[in-house]
């Protein structure tokens, strides 16, 4: 199966997460990409971490988010990060963080997370008047739909099976 670095960024260009992850293919809804667990990815800090459930990324083409979701029984079902539109090069997806998060628990419980961050970044980094308000718009669209429409009611199902079958043991 083929791979795909998948990299975010923060808005002044320091790496943020790299993660090489396998290439589940492209539909309606973007580009699919899945980790194992035991698949290493590296944080901010340079440190790596292991992957420690099954789960699958969405890269919508054009749109201010992504979405993570998490095999069960991992507590978090769906994580979106709000992100510049990310960019597609050969085998890279690569994405610019702006700090903002959905995230949807298994109860249904929908919460955003790092509003805090998100302030003290567009200060620091100084993001413009326009990727506010545009990012603030896209948490606001991924808060309406997470729990209603596609790709995050069942697509993604598809795909998180294709990668428990690529799971060895």
């Amino acid at each position: 199966m083929e791979m795909v670095r998948t990299l975010f960024r923060k808005f002044d260009g320091t790496p943020h997460r790299l993660m090489e992850s396998l290439d589940l293919g492209e539909d309606e809804h973007g580009l699919w990409v899945g980790s194992r667990p035991g698949d290493r990815a590296q944080r901010a800090d340079g440190s790596w971490i292991s992957v420690d459930h099954t789960r699958v990324r969405l890269f919508p083409r054009g749109q201010w988010w992504s979405a993570l979701f998490n095999d069960e029984p991992h507590p978090t079902r769906i994580y979106c990060d709000i992100i510049m539109p990310a960019e597609f090069g050969v085998e890279s997806v690569t994405a610019v963080d702006l700090d903002l998060d959905v995230r949807l628990y298994r109860d249904g419980t929908v919460k955003v997370m790092d509003e805090d961050e998100f302030r003290t970044h567009r200060e620091a980094y100084g993001y413009p008047p326009q990727v506010v308000a545009t990012a603030q718009a896209a948490c606001a669209w991924v808060v309406d739909h997470i729990d209603s429409a596609e790709p995050f009611r069942s697509v993604y199902e598809h795909y998180l099976q294709r990668v428990r079958e690529l799971t060895p043991g």
